[in-house]
């Protein structure tokens, strides 16, 4: 037992986010150096990835579909959480912030997570199975919430600008949380079996076939070290946002390519995970994770953002522009091609990448 338990405190998923809290500690408040910058990102990243790890353990322990919540609501404290820092510090150059980190989100997950799920599952059968009645119920929430948040204050008239009135804002802060409860309640209850994996037949596979799930025990500390490794991903993320930022300027890169970076790094844990069920042959987790991620980023994200309005000062520009809500439809039509039949080959994973790879190159160069 004791051998055990050193074994356990000194691997790496273990000491990595100790370190990095620690790090946080010493840098918090300071001006970074180059070489610390790299430090700092470097430790980060082994935040993100010691996240994954405890959220999987976690995800094991309970249970699908509730693992895969697991992981979609601690990367929405993520990006709340640098949301806000950065909007509290930034001024007028983060009034968008907002709307740029969640439409991207959106965007990676539905075509970026999606479509690598899509691929790594056909190429392992030829063809990616999946349950058509969940996947097709969560893009339509998905959608809704998206259009509702993103779309509609492009074409309110009570403010100017792309943006809402507080009772607008309001109101689409209670909805969208509407939508995501009553998302997680249709998820974990009376059409659970929506959301499992599913054999080519289309018989639910209950169980994953594979280790027994960890102890009680081994799943609290898993639970605990997730949150530390969370703490230290928001801290060391704002520590090293203003290199970002300044690498940004010097790229000449418009300062909405800022979310798009905060949105890459939060949904890295998301990514790795859905790549691993996809490689596991459960393609029905992967767009669990895909979708989930997207419906708590709007879900969640823009509630809480709602919220700390009260305190932000400045207007919230949440409506997209022309180009953006372009994508936003082609890439629900698409997504809605690909779930319906419940089966996808390379030809719909290919698809998706390329809508993403369009989504990036646009937004690098609008």
């Amino acid at each position: 037992m004791a051998a055990q338990l050193r074994a356990r405190l000194t691997d790496w998923t273990v000491i990595v986010p100790l370190l990095a809290v620690l790090l946080l500690i010493l840098t918090w408040g300071r001006e970074l150096s180059g070489p610390l910058v790299l430090v700092v990102a470097a430790f980060l990243a082994g935040a993100v990835l010691a996240a994954v790890h405890h959220a999987e353990v976690v995800a094991h322990r309970v249970g699908e579909p509730f693992g895969s919540l697991v992981l979609a609501v601690a990367v929405t404290v993520i990006e709340v959480a640098l949301i806000v820092t950065l909007m509290i510090s930034g001024g007028e150059k983060t009034q968008s912030l907002a709307r740029d980190t969640v439409f991207a989100a959106v965007m990676i997950t539905l075509n970026g997570i999606l479509g690598l799920s899509l691929l790594l599952g056909a190429l392992r059968r030829g063809v990616a199975v999946f349950n058509s009645e969940g996947s097709g119920g969560a893009l339509a929430t998905v959608a809704t919430l998206a259009t509702l948040s993103l779309v509609v204050p492009t074409f309110t008239t009570s403010r100017p600008g792309p943006q809402f009135s507080p009772a607008q804002l309001a109101f689409a802060a209670v909805a969208s949380l509407a939508l995501y409860g009553l998302f997680v309640m249709v998820q974990t209850g009376r059409h659970r079996d929506y959301f499992l994996p599913v054999t080519s037949e289309g018989a639910v596979i209950e169980s994953d076939g594979h280790a027994a799930p960890p102890s009680t025990r081994k799943a609290l500390l898993s639970l605990v070290l997730l949150l530390i490794s969370l703490i230290a991903v928001v801290g060391d993320a704002k520590s090293v946002s203003p290199a970002i930022e300044s690498a940004v300027v010097k790229a000449n890169l418009p300062q909405s390519f800022v979310g798009v970076l905060i949105a890459l790094l939060v949904l890295l844990p998301e990514t790795l995970a859905a790549v691993r069920a996809a490689r596991r042959d459960r393609v029905q987790i992967s767009l669990n994770l895909a979708l989930g991620s997207a419906m708590a980023s709007i879900g969640l994200t823009i509630p809480a953002i709602a919220l700390a309005m009260v305190w932000l000062e400045g207007p919230l520009v949440l409506g997209l522009g022309g180009t953006q809500m372009t994508l936003l439809a082609l890439t629900v039509v698409t997504g809605v091609l690909t779930v319906v039949p419940g089966r996808a080959t390379l030809l719909q994973g290919g698809v998706h990448l390329v809508l993403l790879a369009a989504f990036v190159f646009l937004a690098a160069s609008p």
